[in-house]
């Protein structure tokens, strides 16, 4: 029974791979845009909820120290690392605020505010690329299901079309990874 599970989630998730090798258009443009802006000298502010805060700081971790090769650090912040920040803004303003108050407080023009989202459809997530497009960030989506309110807020929307919350993940990661590959190609 378990092998079968296994089997079947393996299946599953290689299968979206596959969906997602046939479309790389979203994921390649989204990568030169973070290329582009971190050459340029701005910084990538990431963010998410859960799993994706996960992977937010998970891409962070790989711009700022490295990916697969030796070069300078990349300015990459995950918005979801300062517990004492987080907890202000809950009790302060409102959960949905989170990030688009650190967005409001870090981000400049040229910036890229980059979504992380499984259901696209997070309020705290929707309020920040609001908020990071008003002040002239670039922004991306990283979305699973269709997308949502998430990914037509961005810029640049990059959709993993499936409704499994774990299979979205696991392409997600790759596709960060595939991003970094880039983003290290050009460094």
């Amino acid at each position: 029974m378990h092998a079968r599970m296994a089997d079947e989630a393996l299946a599953a998730t290689i299968r979206l791979h596959e969906r997602m090798r046939a479309n790389l258009g979203p994921t390649l443009v989204a990568a030169q845009a973070l290329s582009d802006a971190l050459r340029a000298g701005k910084k990538l502010l990431v963010f998410g909820n859960g799993g994706s805060a996960s992977d937010a700081q998970h891409l962070s971790a790989e711009l700022v120290g490295r990916f697969q090769k030796e070069r300078a650090a990349m300015p990459a912040i995950a918005l979801t690392v300062d517990t004492s920040i987080l907890t202000a803004i809950a009790n302060d303003y409102s959960y949905t605020q989170v990030f688009a108050r650190q967005i409001e407080a870090l981000g400049e023009p040229g910036d890229v505010a980059m979504a992380i989202s499984t259901s696209g459809e997070s309020p705290n997530v929707i309020a920040a690329l609001q908020a990071a497009r008003a002040q002239g960030l670039k922004t991306i989506a990283l979305t699973g299901r269709d997308g949502g309110a998430v990914g037509r807020a961005a810029h640049i929307h990059v959709n993993v079309p499936d409704e499994n919350t774990a299979r979205v993940q696991e392409v997600h990661r790759t596709l960060l990874h595939v991003m970094c590959e880039v983003i290290e190609s050009h460094a």
